[in-house]
């Protein structure tokens, strides 16, 4: 039987009525009751930096990290136990969310973008922004970029721009009608602000940071701040979200800069995870989104608002991981690696999706990738993904929703599976592929930042087999390597993945072309 709370009478009169958002492939989709709204959500999507799948304490029973305000989205929502970034690292998984494509497809084969790069995103790509600015709604994208863009005089080199100037081919060009937020990660170089295409202030000093607090020395403007600087973003989202009204649908993508170095916890978190001041960080960016919440809630936007919050990968070293390892707690949980790994750690994410009282809480343990969100906010919203579009991009709506028929049949939608298979990528350029018990990693390395390192460890690896093949089912800590054991399993994924890098698409549809 279904794992979630539905009234068969109340769903009987919806469909009576003709309540029922229409969803891709013939599926049906209640409303959310007592929202003013009813043809489809409001959207706020929520991605985190960093923050590892053990650090959420609703997913780890042994997390020594409290998270309340994201355990409260667990318990009223779906829960994604089994949910990958498309990449282990930053840029990469940010391409993946707003296109729905595999970041490898890209001009941007690994590693990620600093704060002066050129635009990833062409503006003739279809975005998520864009796609739902086209259904009607008003988009916002208030936080960390991640993705390039172009600044003024950049051609004469870093020292040269023009900061005085609008910035081109940045998020106003690719769907978001407001954008607020600075060019990378809060480490990187240049520390400014951007309002739309224009610069806030102009940076008078240089500034940089050391240890769990480092940030590369750059030019910062005058009102840029790091240590507030989660603070002031969540600010200017909950006077986003209360500038909105009835009339129009929104879209808010607010990507936070933590728990990513630097390391920055305010006063009144210091010390209060018990731990070091990562775990603190975590706690505030938990804050940070009760307060989104509740601004919602406060707008009376609340039950007819869609919430995900996620990451963007897993935790990094620079949290310390074996100090609060030592201290009981696992950012990774029980998986093996972190951050820019082909390892577990490297890209299951926590992932929740709440909706009013529509998303009664269960958890769906199928794969899903960040990509799928893509065209399941597209199929919500009645919009028709092409075939050079969301390449890489499931509909989820068939697990998330159950039809009347499923409901008054007992059929548990997660049994309908909508992934063959599902691939990864590593920040050096490795890849990892993905299907139901099985996960081919083509590296004998972690592909990443944690042993064995490819540009570390390489005594060790040239003692290793070329490939790595894990049973996730049986060993989700990734301790034995079974391909020797498994030539056919090995040959299946293998074909699976060439299949996927010919046709330029995972997805069903007109084969593509990669970049």
């Amino acid at each position: 039987m279904i794992d979630m709370e539905y009234n068969i009478e109340d769903v009987k009169a919806r469909v009576k009525a003709k309540m029922f958002l229409t969803l891709g492939a013939g599926l049906a989709a209640l409303t959310c009751y007592g929202a003013k709204k009813t043809e489809q959500p409001n959207i706020v999507f929520i991605l985190a930096d960093d923050l590892g799948y053990g650090d959420v304490s609703a997913l780890n029973e042994n997390s020594k990290i409290k998270t309340p305000s994201i355990d409260a989205l667990a318990d009223n929502g779906v829960v994604f136990t089994d949910c990958h970034s498309s990449s282990s690292v930053s840029t990469p998984t940010r391409y993946g969310i707003l296109t729905g494509r595999y970041n490898w497809r890209s001009k941007l084969k690994k590693g990620v973008l600093n704060g002066y790069s050129p635009p990833l995103i062409p503006s003739s790509r279809t975005t998520m922004a864009s796609m739902l600015k086209k259904s009607g709604y008003n988009t916002a994208c208030i936080g960390k970029w991640h993705l390039g863009w172009t600044w003024d005089n950049i051609k004469k080199g870093n020292d040269s721009v023009n900061f005085s100037k609008p910035i081109t081919d940045g998020p106003v060009s690719l769907g978001f009608d407001y954008f607020y937020g600075f060019s990378a990660s809060l480490d990187m170089p240049p520390y400014v602000y951007v309002e739309n295409n224009m610069p806030t202030a102009l940076p008078d000093r240089k500034t940089s940071g050391k240890g769990m607090q480092m940030w590369r020395e750059g030019p910062t403007a005058s009102d840029f701040n790091h240590r507030n600087t989660l603070s002031h973003l969540v600010d200017k989202a909950v006077e986003y979200i209360e500038n909105q009204s009835d009339n129009k649908y929104f879209y808010l993508y607010l990507p936070l800069p933590a728990p990513h170095t630097p390391i920055l916890p305010s006063e009144n978190f210091a010390g209060k995870s018990g731990l070091n001041p990562y775990g603190d960080f975590v706690m505030e960016v938990d804050f940070m989104v009760g307060r989104i919440v509740k601004a919602l809630q406060d707008n009376g936007l609340y039950d007819n608002t869609l919430i995900v919050f996620t990451s963007d990968n897993g935790c990094s070293p620079a949290a310390n991981i074996e100090d609060l390892q030592a201290l009981g707690h696992n950012p990774s949980c029980i998986y093996r690696g972190h951050k820019a790994d082909l390892y577990e750690g490297g890209h299951r994410i926590p992932c929740i999706m709440t909706w009013g009282k529509l998303l009664k809480h269960r958890k769906i343990n199928q794969t899903v990738c960040l990509t799928d969100f893509f065209s399941t906010f597209a199929s919500m919203t009645g919009y028709t993904v092409k075939d050079d579009e969301g390449e890489d991009s499931y509909d989820l709506s068939p697990i998330l929703f159950p039809t009347f028929e499923d409901i008054q049949n007992g059929i548990d939608t997660d049994k309908k599976i909508v992934r063959e298979a599902t691939v990864h990528h590593s920040i050096n350029g490795n890849f990892t592929i993905r299907s139901g018990e099985w996960k081919l990693l083509l590296a004998p390395s972690s592909g990443g930042w944690s042993y064995p390192r490819p540009d570390r460890d390489t005594t060790a690896i040239a003692t290793l087999p070329e490939i790595q093949l894990y049973n996730i089912k049986n060993d989700p800590a990734e301790t034995t390597n079974v391909y020797a054991e498994h030539p056919e399993v090995v040959d299946k994924l293998r074909n699976i993945l060439n299949g996927y890098i010919r046709n330029g698409r995972s997805t069903p549809g007109k084969p593509q072309k990669n970049s």
